[in-house]
């Protein structure tokens, strides 16, 4: 078992699921856990389902090849288990996991073309903050902040949301929302700073809902 949390109670049991259905076989979506786009659709048998819940590595079960398949053992593009539950009927799967590279055999990040929604673009811009920690400060204004004073990020985070306040105030719907792009930014900076994330904000806001 590795560290990735494969459901809310622990790993799936096979015998709860209905394999039988699709002749050993279930549908698995697998979505971005991050920014909640949908990657791909493949298939799982039990010994699928068991790899990936033992390596943290999703496979699938190739109907073509007629073999297990972990994703990305030819690319190196390999999705990192990070949940994994069942429907209702307990005959499809759903998988949250973090793509390591474009997931779709094009090239593209997802295996479907639809337009990035509000949170998978917060997503996004987080991961590329986060893959800004280890850049040449010279080039990377996100690495330089990174690699600062923490006093510094912080900083920015409580000018630019005065900036936004002022926005709101005497500017125009464009300008309160480039300053308010940019407050968003700076907040990620923050919390990559402090080793946090938007999920942990978002678990946060949810619990507030209840």
């Amino acid at each position: 078992m590795t560290d990735a949390e494969t459901s809310p109670q622990g790993p799936l049991d096979p015998t709860t699921l209905d394999f039988a259905k699709m002749d050993g076989l279930l549908p698995c979506i697998v979505q971005d856990a991050d920014t909640a786009q949908v990657l791909m659709l493949g298939y799982m048998n039990e010994e699928a389902l068991e790899r990936t819940q033992e390596r943290g590595l999703v496979t699938f079960y190739s109907r073509s090849k007629g073999r297990l398949w972990t994703k990305g053992e030819s690319s190196g593009h390999t999705l990192q288990l990070v949940r994994l539950s069942t429907d209702c009927d307990g005959d499809a799967l759903l998988v949250l996991a973090r793509p390591q590279g474009p997931t779709c055999h094009t090239g593209a990040i997802s295996c479907f073309s639809v337009q990035p929604p509000a949170l998978e673009m917060l997503g996004r811009l987080e991961r590329t903050v986060q893959g800004r920690r280890d850049a040449d400060p010279q080039a990377s204004y996100t690495a330089r902040l990174l690699q600062g004073e923490p006093r510094r990020a912080a900083q920015k985070v409580g000018e630019e949301g005065v900036e936004v306040a002022l926005a709101a105030l005497a500017q125009s719907d464009k300008e309160l929302a480039g300053e308010a792009a940019d407050l968003l930014y700076h907040l990620l900076v923050v919390l990559a700073l402090r080793g946090l994330r938007l999920a942990d904000v978002l678990a946060v806001l949810h619990g507030r809902s209840h």
